[in-house]
């Protein structure tokens, strides 16, 4: 504040005043019903608003026993004591003060008239000052990586502008993920907006087992009044405390780390506790806590990109955002094993700064088998408070179940006394599981360590489940066990009756490892799980009861064969695994498996046939045969009601597609050197969405398609035709035609397709024209054959903006009417007045290869700059890539530009310039063709040799149109080419 009243007054104010108004941030104008007599004063605010103007000072105003309306017209007593100090004054001095006042007076400020009481509006007027010289955003948090994404959206979930009632919004997630950080973050930057505020962290930390519920709650509002208060030892008698002391006042409270609902109700029971305008921010882990306290706006953290988790790793480690020379995989290897987890990411950063890289290898060793303590502090405190049987089946997921089917996990326990369901549900409202959209359960990478060392806190004798390898063999009493090699004795499971799930796994694949088992071994007739990696015998024991059974997985095990004859029922099985057990030479019957779903029968080279016992598996839906090189015979006409995906890549004896059910639609035949035909009963075939036939050299082609194909794969296959029932296929977005050598022309194809690869196709002349494909994305790469009328068919195609082209090409087409030497391109519309304020153009850039090919480069884009005549705002759009290309190729695409519209109709141009970050090619033209309105309601450019539009009459009166518009095209190339890469940027369409 600067007092002027010891100023002595003279002709023109002070320079100390002149100094104190610049230096200072905020200048208060109170205009009174005299304030017009003073030429000081008047003075004093053409200086105030020249800063305000100048440097953005701010400026309030209190309107005090004088209507603003009075001030701004120089009306009324206002009105009369300005003209009296007017009289001898420079018309030039009159109307600076007349315009000064004016621009005050329209400065929305206090007026005394609508307050009852001038002290209150004394008080509003300081805290309107506080809070406006309290307004800089704090950075404390600026650095923290992806910080201020999460609060631009918690901030849109505050409704900060909504000033009419409190309301309590929750940010929810798994631990370490930020939860708190992201609450200090909006505590720093929203404080200066509130009256009071407070940061109450830690609250599950002040739960008192020596408090009765009520005790609870009165401690609780003690310590929350202290701190919003800032009054040390506050002490209430009764609950109704916080709504008493802060129903009026408008307060910002964070509620850290709030564990069970009595916490919310002591500290946030109603909103109307709090005065208007109030925001109450609760973290948890336990989303269910919200939906109990009817806490609807919620916000849940996900975890960082694996980029973003990157950066926060080398922000504490190397106190920068990426990784030195030499520390580059490391780094990489520290986000793999903390998983993206923020908390462990940033405490291994920490421990690992300044290390030297080899003290890193012992390091991260230890990370691998044991977690670090001040990881494991936070992390366990979830798994600690939960209740026996639910800390069980927490276990079970990490050992057992993690990225498994709830419904498959269900099935394991159905006949244990755990609530699988409630279980469940409480632990991803605990946020220590997450239930994905496909119904799979997954469990963080940390947590299941934290279950890890759970298990070796619990006394031996009590523990349910056995991880250790000699502490297993020590309960098997019998067995021996060494580095290399483990011996199991036959009855060693004998004792072990309530055994439920039994997992060997090969920790080593070095050739060393042995595991060696008798012929007579008995399994628990209990079992539901088996998966033994590796197993070592070539039969599952004569008296293996796969009664109880529900998933059974033996990949890479010496089995060759697995029972003989009709086991008792196996009817809860689901899931059989046999995937690398390339000594597998024949099935057992599985009649009595009536409830599988899923069998992997993957690269079980040793088998030769199906059998028939087959037909019986009503419900089995995945059936996976891929590099069965063996596989022959599969039984006719099975037609499993059930089955939806069928994979048999790389079954070379197959020479025709054998009939297991029409019902399917996922089949995968790839890799299949002797497959030549198509049965003309695929088309019936009306569930069928995805077909792969790639890599089949001897297949010629294809007679019949179902109509409800959404995909279709044809890569590197011999087929010379596409059939012309394909465009028909109204449901098709994806057809892949790279690398078919022999074929020569594509048919009608249909307007559902969004993407089109033909790559390679060396022998492609013709297409059939017109396209009608106007969203696809159209790749005819190394096409060199393409004809003059199937160039002109994809060039000219009717297409909507995601629709992009690449084919062969020396230089842009004779349609482009704007074309430039290499990489820029400047287009001058002399008076243009469009009849829209969007315009749009067809664009065409060629480019060309530098160098010789090595690689497939994904990074291939190409960069697009426009300014001038547009709205210039920008944004990249992925092109793809282009880095296959063996010689110069045209790229062809369509943009649009909001226009920045003179309404005197100067001349205005638009320059084009195409760039880009890869050094694989060259730009060596470019070329622009506008649509005109026609073109715009006709979907699809006008060309003058257009012989189904050159004579209608409403064209001609369009050209009519834009030759009167005195529209002078040119084009200026501007620079030499540049190396390119294929990425577009262009304008953010304004609304």
């Amino acid at each position: 504040m600067f007092d002027d009243q010891s100023i002595e007054r003279s002709q023109t104010i002070s320079p100390a005043l002149t100094g104190a108004i610049k230096e200072s941030r905020i200048s208060i104008v109170v205009l009174s019903k005299n304030y017009a007599s003073s030429r000081w004063c008047l003075d004093e605010l053409l200086e105030i608003l020249k800063c305000r103007e100048d440097i953005g000072q701010i400026v309030m105003t209190v309107f005090y026993e004088v209507d603003p309306s009075d001030v701004r017209k120089q009306t009324g007593e206002f009105g009369i004591a300005f003209n009296e100090t007017c009289e001898g004054k420079t018309k030039e001095k009159i109307q600076k003060w007349s315009k000064a006042l004016n621009d005050v007076g329209n400065i929305a400020g206090e007026h005394f008239f609508n307050w009852d009481n001038e002290s209150k509006m004394i008080e509003k007027i300081a805290r309107d000052v506080s809070n406006k010289l309290n307004a800089t955003i704090s950075w404390d948090f600026e650095d923290m990586v992806g910080i201020e994404a999460h609060l631009q959206k918690m901030q849109s979930l505050l409704h900060l502008d909504y000033e009419d009632g409190a309301m309590i919004v929750g940010i929810y997630g798994p631990a370490g993920i930020g939860k708190t950080t992201i609450a200090r973050a909006l505590h720093s930057r929203l404080s200066s907006s509130f009256q009071l505020t407070c940061f109450m962290e830690n609250i599950r930390g002040s739960y008192n087992s020596g408090l009765d519920e009520y005790g609870l709650k009165l401690r609780l509002q003690e310590q929350l009044l202290s701190k919003v208060l800032n009054q040390d030892g506050i002490r209430i008698n009764h609950l109704g405390a916080i709504p008493e002391r802060l129903c009026d006042q408008k307060v910002l409270i964070i509620l850290d780390d709030v564990e069970d609902l009595q916490q919310l109700e002591a500290l946030a029971n109603e909103t109307n506790w709090f005065g208007p305008g109030s925001r109450i921010i609760v973290t948890t882990e336990d989303q269910e806590l919200l939906e109990q306290h009817d806490i609807n706006n919620k916000y849940h953290v996900d975890f960082p990109t694996r980029e973003e988790a990157c950066k926060i790793f080398c922000t504490y480690a190397f106190r920068r955002s990426f990784a030195p020379y030499g520390f580059e995989k490391l780094a990489e290897r520290v986000t793999w094993l903390c998983s993206n987890l923020p908390l462990g990411l940033r405490v291994m950063g920490s421990t690992l700064r300044g290390k030297k890289e080899d003290d890193w290898e012992g390091i991260l060793r230890r990370l691998e088998n044991s977690l670090d303590r001040k990881i494991d502090g936070v992390l366990r405190v979830g798994y600690d408070h939960l209740c026996e049987d639910d800390q069980f089946l927490y276990l079970l997921i990490a050992f057992f179940f993690n990225y498994v089917d709830d419904d498959h996990v269900k099935a394991m326990l159905v006949e244990d006394s755990l609530d699988v369901k409630l279980g469940l549900k409480t632990l991803a409202y605990k946020s220590l599981i997450q239930i994905s959209a496909e119904g799979n359960i997954v469990m963080h990478k940390l947590l299941q360590r934290v279950g890890r060392e759970a298990i070796q806190r619990q006394e031996p004798t009590q523990r349910r489940i056995l991880i250790d390898a000699r502490e297993i063999c020590d309960v098997l009493r019998y067995g021996k066990v060494n580095i290399s090699e483990v011996t199991i004795s036959d009855d060693a499971f004998k004792r072990l009756h309530d055994l439920r799930f039994l997992k060997v796994t090969k920790s080593r694949y070095d050739g060393k490892y042995r595991m060696n088992i008798p012929a007579e071994i008995e399994f628990p007739c209990l079992l539901r799980l088996l998966h033994w990696e590796a197993y070592p015998s070539k039969c599952l024991p004569p008296t293996f009861n796969p009664e109880f059974l529900v998933e059974l997985n033996m990949q890479g095990s010496q089995l060759e064969h697995l029972w003989s004859g009709t086991q008792v029922a196996a009817k809860k099985s689901q899931e059989y695994e046999f995937e690398r057990a390339t000594n597998l030479k024949e099935l057992p019957d599985l009649t009595n498996a009536t409830n599988l779903e899923d069998l992997n029968l993957n690269s079980c080279e040793s088998l030769v046939e199906i059998p028939s016992s087959f037909s019986h598996l009503h419900k089995l839906k995945k059936l996976w045969m891929s590099y069965c090189i063996n596989l022959q015979v599969i039984p006719a006409h099975m037609n499993l009601v059930s089955l939806e995906l069928v994979t048999m890549t790389g079954c070379s004896r197959f020479r025709k597609i054998p009939v297991i059910s029409t019902h399917i639609n996922y089949l995968d035949i790839a890799h299949n050197t002797e497959f030549e035909v198509v049965h003309a009963s695929i088309a019936l075939w009306c569930r069928l969405h995805y077909l792969n036939m790639s890599y089949n050299e001897n297949f010629m082609g294809l007679t019949h398609l179902p109509m409800s194909l959404t995909q279709l794969i044809l890569r590197y296959s011999d087929i010379e035709r596409i059939p012309d029932c394909i465009k028909a296929l109204h449901q098709l977005f994806s057809l892949d035609l790279t690398g078919c050598r022999r074929l020569a022309s594509l048919p009608e194809l249909p307007g559902s397709l969004l993407d089109l690869e033909a790559e390679d196709c060396e022998s492609l002349e013709t297409v059939f024209s017109p396209l009608h494909t106007p969203r696809a994305h159209l790749n005819f790469t190394n096409c060199f054959k393409l004809g003059g009328q199937a160039r002109r068919a994809i060039i000219r195609r009717r297409s909507e903006f995601i629709g992009k082209a690449l084919l062969p090409g020396r230089e842009v087409p004779a349609e482009f009417d704007h074309r430039a030497k290499g990489n820029s391109l400047t287009i001058i519309l002399n008076g243009y007045r469009p009849s829209y304020d969007f315009i749009q153009f067809l664009v065409c850039v060629v480019i060309s290869p530098n160098q010789e090919i090595t690689k497939i480069s994904n990074s291939s884009t190409l960069l697009c700059h426009t300014n001038g005549y547009i709205f210039p705002s920008y944004e990249e759009e992925y092109i793809g890539a282009v880095s296959k290309c063996r010689k110069e190729h045209l790229f062809i695409f369509r943009s649009g530009y909001y226009l920045n519209v003179d309404p005197s109709g100067a001349s205005r141009e638009i320059v084009f310039e195409f760039s880009s970050k890869s050094q694989d090619f060259d730009i060596i033209e470019c070329g622009v063709k506008i649509w005109t309105a026609q073109s715009i309601e006709r979907g699809y450019l006008v060309f003058e040799d257009d012989n189904e539009i050159k004579h209608d009459d409403h064209t001609n009166r369009v050209r009519g149109h834009y030759k009167a518009s005195n529209v002078d095209y040119k084009s200026v190339s501007r620079k030499r080419p540049r190396k390119t890469d294929l990425k577009l940027e262009i304008p953010r369409r304004r609304f």
